[in-house]
């Protein structure tokens, strides 16, 4: 038997990084909608409804947890991709007039785009609903 080589961990980890991005996107997401986790305003009070960010905090809340869960990982990765890549340019590197993440607090926004685009690559990994449901061996097909 012996230890397993990191290799065959990698659709784990893969999952794990899928997981932990969609769980810090959704709670984005919800404060956007919701207004809850609150850090920067009142308890319960989301962005007005119909404005970008309510409508970036809705995407957000839906999309979170598919990508936790791992289903339609790759469209829904593209999709906050771009997000994560919008949300970077127009909240933070042109209203500050700073370009680098560490100047702008873009950083957090950088890094998902990034995540969400080698997730939409490599798919959700193995503990994924995409995996048990969409891949063929295990609907019994070679």
């Amino acid at each position: 038997m012996g230890v397993p080589s990191l290799k065959t961990l990698q659709p784990y980890a893969l999952s794990v990084l899928r997981i932990i991005a969609g769980f810090i996107i959704v709670q984005f997401g919800t404060a956007k909608v919701f207004g809850y986790p609150y850090a920067d305003r009142t308890p319960g009070q989301g962005m007005p409804f119909g404005t970008l960010p309510w409508y970036a905090g809705m995407l957000e809340t839906i999309a979170g947890p598919l990508m936790i869960l791992g289903l339609f990982t790759a469209p829904v990765a593209f999709i906050l991709c771009g997000e994560m890549a919008v949300a970077f340019f127009i909240g933070h590197a042109i209203p500050n007039g700073a370009i680098l993440p560490y100047n702008n607090q873009g950083g957090i926004a950088v890094l998902e785009c990034f995540i969400f685009l080698y997730l939409f690559t490599a798919g959700g990994g193995a503990w994924s609903l995409d995996h048990l449901l969409f891949n063929k061996r295990h609907r019994g097909a070679s």
